[in-house]
């Protein structure tokens, strides 16, 4: 499973980054989210998907591979 974050749409809310525990989503630079995994554990898909569930803004998207 792959996931991104719009970075346009993303509040920086830390909704995804305390769901992971840092360990799939964490702030950049700009205070905003970021998938810091090319691809997710299969051990945190669930939460990565509980977080693209949560977000408020909808700024993360699974990838959905061709």
């Amino acid at each position: 499973m792959k996931a991104k974050v719009n970075q346009d749409k993303c509040i920086g809310c830390g909704n995804c980054v305390a769901l992971s525990e840092s360990q799939v989503f964490d702030f950049n630079d700009d205070g905003l989210a970021n998938c810091i995994v090319d691809e997710v554990p299969a051990d945190l898909e669930e939460i990565t998907k509980e977080a693209i569930e949560e977000c408020p803004t909808e700024a993360i998207e699974e990838v959905k591979e061709a």
